[in-house]
């Protein structure tokens, strides 16, 4: 994968500022937030981003974005995969130690 520039960064983060905020992402707004962040970004991308942004719901990239998508694997590899799945889900997950049993003796000051 290709390295995101600066302005796609700048403005990603802008839209996650936004989006976070409750308020609605556009143009305008991100051109706002990278202008107090003192970033010069092309006009392109405050477009690109209010425009994908109609469309698709940021909670949904933000959940799914470490995902892949079904129907990736190929033959019996999809099959395996899916047994493998059935059987993580079927196991409990163990509980995790709590931080005072954790890091018990373990003191910053």
């Amino acid at each position: 994968p290709a390295m995101a520039t600066n302005e796609e960064l700048a403005c990603t983060y802008a839209s996650l500022i936004l989006h976070d905020a409750g308020i609605t992402v556009t143009s305008d707004k991100i051109n706002s937030i990278v202008g107090a962040a003192d970033v010069k970004v092309t006009p392109f991308w405050p477009n690109f981003f209010e425009n994908t942004l109609k469309s698709r719901d940021l909670d949904d990239i933000i959940l799914n974005a470490g995902t892949v998508a079904a129907g990736g694997a190929g033959g019996a590899a999809g099959g395996e995969a899916a047994a493998a799945t059935e059987t993580a889900a079927a196991e409990p997950e163990p509980e995790e130690e709590s931080e005072s049993e954790e890091f018990d003796g373990f003191d910053l000051f």
